[in-house]
């Protein structure tokens, strides 16, 4: 008897072991977790030349603090592999991560078909395959993704015809499957914009991308605040109200807009501190500003993380306890209307990378703009440099060189694998963040085209921090990646010496910026008269003179003689750089610098110092300077 009893309270316990585990909705009866089985075989299928999957552990119950893998409520939301140099196949396991919001595979070598298990994924918001080796034809599955906002299929060998499924999903934003091999009739999409381009037996082959779309991008015309009754489909709410008008008498509808205009007029005049709608827009969350004021205690001068030309930030804590930096932008009317700033959030929450601080959130009202990103603990370079942790210094020679090329590879990111591409236009130690492992995190890389959305290549008001500011920019306000790579040469040059750019050549030994006397000590073989002090001599001659002539050759005062970032990357990781260090000294990369500004003066033919722009550029310099962990 007691034998038996002993049975049935095992089992009795297994079944409520079992139970517990189904509610999670993460383990099998038998005690797997799926979404760990499902990410193991995703794994197993792909080449991982840079082991960036190393920690996806089969035997692991957890899959959420593994990388490139975010979680939502415990589970597998977002997949983001981009740019990791993966090849191999997607397995069609991927079916099985049934609450992923958003799967960033782009601007890999991943080829074979598209599985069509990836139809299950009824929360899917974000698919991005793009600029990837995929064949075969789009699975009809995609259809079935009925929360489907931002569809890239671009840039593949795919084949066959646009599914007619496709026309199904209401909330589209973009579908882009320009650049296959696609034929056949289209369907008809309700996305704002649909690319097509690239596809010769759909286009012909001197299509130009105006009559190669099936939707071109459609103004919003009506009052930015006007509710939609599905959240983020504000083109449907344009084609509703066109076809209202269509329908009553133009009388009417001078009635009914001037009502709208004057019901908006006072929404703005109510200083409304909270948003409508709630909700996830792609992979982002939409924070409420009562619940973002809540978190930084009503913004309170203590949660200061950092001041800046762009706003201020704050640390903010919400309320599922998770650490949060909340930047809250000086001037929300910059970036145009509510819809336009989010769109902008939206495209710059795609460029994803390891290298780059993702975005995690936004909020935004007629009064305000927001951004939410997670919480660095490190801190930025710029504070940890003269930071000690039991006596030595926090930032080693070692972690030095992670986050110079850690840097670098958020940065060719940018250049040359986002789409459209963008310039950051204020790389410095202090927008150079640190996660828990001292990993570089490229900050704020979206501030510049978020506040200058009508131009983001050129513009009159120059930004940034004067020591850091290339030549070019500074004096005639024209920036490009190449304005980038001057700034990550004196990022370089931070690292080295362990100083700021911008209190450098304030005390009497030091004359002129840092720019300059680096170029000097180099010229006179004194480079040991560069590094930290706090370094003691623990660091690699060698590649200290090769980290040296890199940022030498980031820094040249013509633009077009500075290597593009992917090349400084292949230089810091010892290809490359001789030669091109020979090139430069030999003459063969000599012209003249940019021209100086109306009325500027210079005592020699040719401007042989960065000081010169600095001292006698006419043009007003917004000095920026955002340290402290963001």
């Amino acid at each position: 008897m007691v034998g038996a009893r002993l049975v049935f309270w095992r089992l009795g316990f297994l079944v409520l072991v079992w139970f517990h585990d189904v509610t999670t909705a993460t383990l099998s009866p038998t005690g797997v977790n799926y979404e760990v089985t499902a990410l193991v075989a995703i794994k197993s299928e792909l080449n991982d030349p840079y082991n960036v999957l190393e920690n996806w552990d089969v035997n692991s119950v957890d899959p959420c603090s593994w990388r490139m893998v975010t979680c939502t409520d415990g589970y597998v939301s977002t997949l983001g592999l981009p740019s990791q140099s993966l090849s191999g196949t997607l397995s069609p396991r991927i079916g099985n991560l049934t609450y992923l919001q958003s799967v960033l595979l782009q601007n890999n070598a991943i080829s074979g078909p598209i599985p069509d298990t990836i139809g299950r994924l009824e929360k899917l918001q974000t698919l991005d395959l793009s600029n990837n080796s995929f064949t075969g034809e789009i699975p009809a599955s995609l259809g079935e993704l009925n929360n489907l906002n931002y569809l890239r299929l671009n840039n593949n060998s795919l084949s066959g015809t646009c599914p007619q499924s496709l026309s199904k999903i209401e909330g589209l934003t973009l579908v882009d499957i320009s650049y296959n091999n696609l034929s056949g009739s289209l369907p008809k999409v309700s996305a704002r914009t649909f690319k097509v381009i690239g596809n010769a037996l759909i286009c012909g082959l001197k299509a130009s991308a105006n009559n190669c779309s099936a939707v071109l991008p459609e103004p919003l015309t009506l009052p930015q605040d006007v509710p939609s009754d599905q959240s983020g489909t504000h083109s449907n709410g344009h084609h509703v109200a066109v076809a209202f008008a269509a329908s009553f008498s133009a009388a009417f509808f001078v009635i009914f807009t001037s009502g709208m205009f004057l019901w908006w007029r006072y929404r703005r005049n109510k200083q409304i501190f909270f948003d409508v709608n709630e909700v996830s827009l792609g992979h982002l969350k939409r924070y409420t500003f009562k619940e973002l004021r809540s978190a930084t205690s009503h913004f309170h001068s203590k949660n200061i993380l950092g001041r800046g030309g762009y706003g201020i930030v704050y640390k903010g804590h919400l309320s599922d306890g998770s650490l949060v930096a909340v930047k809250r932008l000086k001037d929300c009317n910059i970036a145009g209307g509510e819809v336009q700033f989010q769109t902008e959030v939206e495209t710059i929450s795609l460029a994803l990378h390891r290298n780059l601080l993702r975005l995690r959130g936004f909020c935004s009202s007629n009064n305000e703009r927001i951004l939410v990103y997670p919480y660095m603990p490190n801190g930025s370079v710029a504070s940890r440099l003269k930071d000690h942790i039991r006596g030595e210094p926090a930032l080693d020679w070692s972690r030095r060189k992670k986050i110079a090329v850690g840097t670098a590879r958020g940065l060719v990111y940018l250049h040359e694998q986002c789409d459209p591409k963008i310039i950051h236009r204020d790389v410095k130690a202090a927008n150079i963040l640190l996660d828990e492992d001292f990993e570089a995190v490229v900050g704020d890389f979206g501030l510049a085209k978020l506040l200058d959305h009508r131009d983001s290549h050129v513009t009159t008001a120059v930004r940034g921090t004067v020591g850091h500011i290339a030549p070019e920019y500074l004096s005639t306000g024209q920036s490009s990646e190449k304005t980038d790579v001057f700034g990550f040469g004196i990022l370089l040059l931070e690292l080295i010496t362990g100083q700021k750019a911008l209190d450098f050549g304030r005390s009497s030994h030091q004359k002129g910026v840092m720019l300059d006397w680096v170029k000097k000590l180099h010229q006179e073989g004194k480079l040991k008269q560069l590094i930290d002090k706090d370094l003691n001599d623990k660091y690699d001659r060698v590649e200290l003179e090769e980290i040296v002539q890199v940022a030498l050759l980031c820094t040249q005062f013509n633009p077009s003689n500075r290597p593009k970032m992917s090349e400084v990357m292949k230089m810091l990781e010892g290809d490359g750089l001789a030669d091109r260090w020979e090139a430069s000294q030999s003459g063969g990369a000599k012209s003249l610098p940019p021209p100086l500004p109306s009325g500027m003066v210079s005592s020699s033919p040719r401007v042989r110092y960065y000081s010169d722009y600095i001292q006698e550029s006419s043009l007003v310099v917004e000095a920026i300077e955002l340290s402290g962990p963001r």
